[in-house]
């Protein structure tokens, strides 16, 4: 059944108001033809019809001037239910001031035709008032489907976007225990570097949002900062684990870390989301460089180097410096922080050195943290 077939069979119904019978009927023979009627003679009768059968009406015929309940109490009715917006009121009245008009305008009235009426304008207003409304209810309906289709689509996107968030965080772990269990020390400093980098992430969020350190961003960061050695996993524990002072050979082949990492993301490469391997990738290689250029290994400068790696790499030196290594007694936490800020780590951006600086409670604390819990264990 088409559209056409169907409002023969269900015609819209027009909703005729007047205490005067007469008038009543004068409308419902000048409209019966086109619509189905529905008569009141007062307010009271009109309201218990809106109540139970407005998505049945498609216009109303309203008098304002009626006993006890009036054409305004249901103007008033329509307006603080909100019908005055689905369903267009013609008022039909006697009064001929332009102050009532002006009043029925403003509630909300599509029309206004003043008393003695013709019957073919009355017709071809309702007609107008009727179609207008019908596409305009038509089109807020499907905006209405639409937005909640939307919010259905991003409910699932959400939901999707958590898991893939899932997976990334899975797979950082997965890579981040093989390097626990191949380097000694890695488990705890990974735990420590991801809080230094945390720290670090939101003062710089602060104080430079050139950045666009977002918290989806800083959260990635983060994350990722538990890969940064997983080269290691390649390294030979002849050196890794090496108790003295490496050798220049062996301290080049220690090095080599960063670009073998890279080659282990690579292999993994579609099996988590973009930004985490784009950041995963940059914080693994680039973690060693250093502001001016004498890095490792690609020898960047300044901002060449990623912010994401220069974020770990600050949070990464300090956290060697404070901790005991198989190879050195852990450093003091003023002395640390002062070998940093005077570059004997090597070289770091100076935006960044001001975050540290911002930043010397936070990073204490956290290391201190890290001492009582070693201590209790």
């Amino acid at each position: 059944m088409d559209e056409s077939e169907e409002r023969i069979i269900m015609r819209e119904k027009v909703l005729i108001v007047d205490d005067i019978e007469l008038n009543r009927e004068i409308l419902a023979v000048a409209l019966g033809d086109q619509y189905d009627i529905v008569q009141a003679a007062d307010g009271e009768r009109t309201i218990e019809i809106l109540k139970n059968d407005n998505g049945d009406i498609s216009a109303m015929l309203l008098d304002l001037i009626m006993p006890n309940v009036d054409g305004y109490a249901v103007l008033d009715y329509m307006k603080n239910t909100g019908l005055i917006d689905r369903i267009p009121v013609i008022v039909i009245s006697a009064e001929s001031t332009r102050d009532v008009e002006v009043k029925c305008l403003d509630m909300g009235v599509s029309d206004f035709v003043r008393k003695p009426f013709d019957s073919v304008t009355v017709r071809r207003r309702v007609k107008n008032a009727a179609d207008l409304f019908m596409y305009k209810n038509h089109l807020e309906d499907k905006v209405k489907l639409q937005t909640r289709d939307l919010r259905e689509k991003n409910k699932l996107l959400q939901a999707q976007a958590e898991k893939i968030r899932e997976t990334n965080e899975k797979i950082v772990d997965v890579l981040g225990t093989v390097v626990e269990y191949r380097n000694l020390e890695s488990g705890e400093h990974i735990k420590r570097v991801k809080g230094f980098t945390r720290i670090l992430a939101e003062k710089a969020a602060e104080k430079y949002p050139e950045y666009g350190l977002t918290q989806d961003k800083i959260e990635v960061i983060v994350s990722a900062s538990a890969l940064h050695d997983v080269g290691k996993i390649s390294i030979k524990d002849s050196v890794l684990l090496k108790p003295g002072k490496l050798t220049t050979d062996e301290f080049e082949y220690m090095k080599t870390h960063t670009t073998k990492g890279c080659e282990i993301l690579t292999q993994i490469a579609g099996t988590w989301s973009e930004d985490y391997e784009k950041v995963s990738y940059e914080i693994c290689r680039h973690h060693h460089e250093r502001y001016d250029g004498k890095g490792y290994p690609d020898r960047l400068v300044g901002e060449e180097i990623p912010i994401s790696a220069q974020l770990v790499s600050i949070a990464d030196v300090y956290d060697a410096l404070v901790s005991e290594r198989v190879y050195k007694k852990a450093i003091a936490k003023d002395k640390a922080f002062q070998m940093i800020l005077d570059g004997e780590c090597g070289t770091f951006s100076p935006r960044l050195i001001e975050c540290f600086k911002e930043s010397r409670q936070d990073f204490e604390e956290l290391a201190c943290r890290h001492d009582m819990k070693k201590a209790d264990a």
